[in-house]
């Protein structure tokens, strides 16, 4: 039985190289730790068996929430932290993790998790993404057969939304940081997986954005923006994140095709539904694709000023290259300075990030 009421829940499949420290790193925090494989030939289950109280084996058909809900069916404690191989946990604020469990039993806990990527040029960096990784088992599961989600058991449809909290903690996400030809796999895999799911009549806005997605990814940029367009064709609340996600997609991929007024309108349409530092740093990177630097300007410092800047990860660089090159450009050395000042402050967070 572990010593704090929460099980860790992962599935596995041939990750040797990641799942050792993966595991080290939470066995200090007392958890009960479950792996599902789900089908490795490497040494991935005789790692796994060296730290986790349970490892599973689950045979694979196709759908990442059965996988991940089958390990849940066998946790010992109601309350599961879901996380994958590739992710690392520097650190985890208990005393406040536990306060968030007694005070809010009925949400979920969401990770703002850092993604290490590797850029076309072969460059680190790092991005963030909020996932919903923790949740009460008798109120949740996971559903879509790939890139799962947790939604609610009672839930009348998919899209419901989960009142939650945000996690203190700290995760680090290697999975992205492969080669070129290794995300073109990944991404070939995911839409193998994801048309089947439209074949099969999953035609929600979550799935056309996903397809969205890795055909973007992929440099299917006319075939992204069709699926992106499908996707907010229902108009889906802008409440959800990947909703916001979908309208910077679509604005990012039309400026790509050469419709660059086209995602400035689009942008400007929702403006004022969407707040986040990701949205607005979008934003004025769009009106910089129009020749409206002024305008942009201002979006990149209300960006820097955002509640949420932490969620723009190696971005608030950007941003901070930005500012400091259009103030230049207004003659403004004063407040070029004041930003350059705040750039390599962020530049020795990245660099933490990055060696974590």
């Amino acid at each position: 039985m572990s010593k704090v009421p929460i099980s860790v829940c992962i599935i596995a499949k041939n990750e040797e190289k990641h799942i050792e420290e993966c595991l080290k790193r939470l066995q200090p925090y007392g958890f009960e730790i479950i792996v599902t494989d789900t089908g490795s030939t490497d040494r991935t289950k005789e790692i796994a068996a060296k730290y986790a109280d349970k490892v599973l084996d689950f045979e694979w058909i196709d759908d990442f929430s059965a996988a991940r809900n089958f390990g849940v069916a066998h946790a010992s404690n109601n309350w599961i932290m879901s996380l994958d191989c590739d992710e690392y946990v520097n650190s985890i604020d208990m005393r406040v993790l536990r306060m968030l469990m007694q005070k809010f039993p009925k949400y979920t806990g969401i990770i703002r998790l850092k993604n290490l990527v590797r850029t076309p040029e072969g460059q680190m960096g790092y991005g963030t993404d909020d996932v919903t990784r923790f949740y009460n088992k008798n109120y949740y599961k996971f559903d879509y057969p790939i890139h799962e989600q947790v939604c609610s058991i009672n839930m009348s449809q998919r899209e419901e939304m989960m009142k939650c909290f945000l996690m203190p903690m700290e995760v680090v996400h290697h999975g992205y940081a492969i080669s070129k030809e290794e995300m073109e796999l990944k991404q070939k895999r995911n839409l193998e997986l994801l048309y089947k799911s439209l074949e099969k009549g999953n035609t929600d806005s979550y799935t056309y954005f996903q397809i969205a997605q890795s055909e973007f990814i992929m440099g299917n940029t006319e075939k992204s923006v069709e699926f992106y367009e499908k996707g907010l064709e229902p108009e889906p609340s802008t409440e959800f994140l990947y909703v916001q996600m979908m309208i910077m997609s679509l604005a990012k991929a039309y400026v790509k095709v050469g419709r660059a007024e086209d995602a400035l309108k689009l942008m400007d349409k929702y403006s004022e539904q969407c707040k986040s530092a990701k949205f607005v740093f979008t934003h004025a990177g769009v009106l910089l694709d129009n020749n409206q630097r002024l305008k942009a300007l201002l979006l990149y410092v209300k960006a820097t000023m955002c509640p949420d800047v932490d969620t723009l990860g190696e971005n608030l660089l950007h941003c901070y290259e930005h500012i400091i090159e259009l103030y230049l450009e207004m003659g403004n050395e004063e407040m070029a300075a004041v930003f350059k000042d705040k750039y390599e402050a962020c530049k020795k967070e990245r660099e933490r990030v990055m060696n974590s």
